[in-house]
């Protein structure tokens, strides 16, 4: 494709759109326990989409070898919604590593002793 000056409102539509995409994907994949989990699983799918979203794009493209294939707004959209699709999981597998971490020694995992 010939690369041609991309409008940073349609750049920023298409990061959103992504997001979103990538957000109610991992809502609707693993089922929250309640309202307040979705919510927050939602708003932070679309934050990490967007501002993680065309670095994960370049690199997709890069991997999979579709580089001259797609266009900027193409990149934006589908590095946003991966971004967006992956948080909630990279958030876990932390938040695991850190309780395991932090977790006092001879404590069974969970709370229990």
């Amino acid at each position: 494709m010939s690369p041609e000056p991309v409008s940073g409102v349609a750049l920023w539509l298409s990061k959103i759109a992504g997001a979103a995409a990538g957000s109610a994907i991992s809502v609707a994949y693993l089922l929250p326990r309640g309202r307040r989990e979705a919510a927050l699983r939602f708003l932070i799918g679309l934050v990490t989409g967007v501002v993680f979203g065309p670095p994960a794009g370049l690199m997709l493209a890069e991997r999979l070898k579709l580089g001259s294939a797609l266009d900027p707004l193409d990149l934006a959209l589908m590095g946003s919604a991966a971004a967006s699709l992956c948080a909630w999981w990279a958030l876990g597998i932390l938040a695991r590593f850190a309780e395991g971490l932090f977790r006092p020694r001879g404590e069974a995992p969970g709370g229990g002793k």
